[in-house]
């Protein structure tokens, strides 16, 4: 087995490392199996910085990154997938955001005293929305479907298995400094005649040894050593792993259109109760304020601009 990372340059805005942020996926050569690692460090180090979670709060948050990651690097065509988790529990709102190129960024939504579990003491009835939006298609599609599950890892097995109709488990480990995750499923039979038939213990034999998985093991081992551990007598084939980044760019030119697209009469009314205008990006964590000066010369200057 190898382990390969890319080495293309990231965007500004963005943090990521190749060797501690990325997706790895998987085959068993002689079985109908495949899986996935995803592993992340700075990445996940980013979305928590000055968020001040708590740990259960921060736990969830990790455990979403992870599965909108995996799901995201199942993107085909270019366009950007978003699940949100939305309950009426103490944690109101997760959303992460992955883009086909597996950029991130993400966020949670939660009151004070947020108990370590279950999922459903945590988020009450809530259910998971993913959204995708491809570059080829005029709307976005969206999917509901209700939260099932005491933990994250059997509340996103349900939800892919939902999806992809087959077979699937999922591992979650999270600490403050990294997150990792990891996948199997069992695929699809091509042409009624599935090769694990040959071998019909091999999903239940594969995925005893995936539980047997230590959390220190899945946040510190490289892939092809931890699949090799688990996996010993197995032929696994794992292929060129994907970085993975968090792109959440400070733009303020985005909210300056927002402001000229409320009017200035809007904008200098807001101006005059609070002495500043403050718009607060909530998934990105920035914060930008327009004072008078800032407002007279963005609307003069689009003024001009139109003339």
């Amino acid at each position: 087995m190898t382990h390969a990372s890319p080495s293309a340059g990231a965007p500004q805005g963005s943090v990521g490392q190749p060797d501690s942020d990325y997706v790895a996926r998987f085959i068993f050569d002689d079985l109908d199996i495949r899986g996935a690692v995803v592993r992340l460090g700075p990445v996940w180090q980013a979305l928590q910085a000055g968020r001040g979670y708590s740990a259960p709060v921060a736990r969830l948050l990790g455990e979403i990154t992870l599965a909108t990651t995996l799901v995201g690097s199942q993107l085909k065509q270019l366009g950007r997938l978003t699940l949100q988790m939305r309950g009426d529990g103490p944690v109101s709102l997760l959303i992460v955001d992955c883009d086909d190129q597996l950029r991130l960024k993400g966020m949670a939504r939660a009151g004070e005293n947020v108990p370590a579990g279950p999922v459903p003491a945590q988020l009450g009835d809530g259910q998971i929305l993913l959204t995708l939006e491809l570059e080829s298609a005029r709307q976005p599609y969206q999917s509901y479907v209700p939260l099932e599950g005491d933990t994250m890892g059997a509340v996103f097995e349900h939800f892919i298995a939902q999806s992809d109709q087959q077979p699937t488990r999922l591992w979650l480990a999270v600490s403050e400094e990294s997150c990792a995750l990891l996948f199997l499923q069992r695929m699809p039979s091509e042409g009624g005649v599935a090769r694990e038939s040959v071998d019909e213990d091999g999903w239940d034999r594969v995925t005893h040894l995936a539980s047997t998985v230590r959390d220190d093991e899945l946040l510190g081992l490289a892939p092809e050593v931890l699949l090799g551990r688990l996996f010993a007598e197995e032929t696994v084939r794992l292929y060129p792993s994907r970085g993975v980044t968090y792109y959440c760019p400070y733009n303020r030119g985005k909210v300056a259109d927002m402001l000229l697209g409320l009017g200035r009469s809007e904008v200098e009314s807001v101006l005059e109760s609070q002495g500043v205008v403050e718009i607060h990006d909530d998934i990105c964590n920035h914060t930008y304020r327009f004072t008078a000066e800032d407002v007279a010369a963005l609307f003069d200057t689009a003024g001009k601009t139109r003339h």
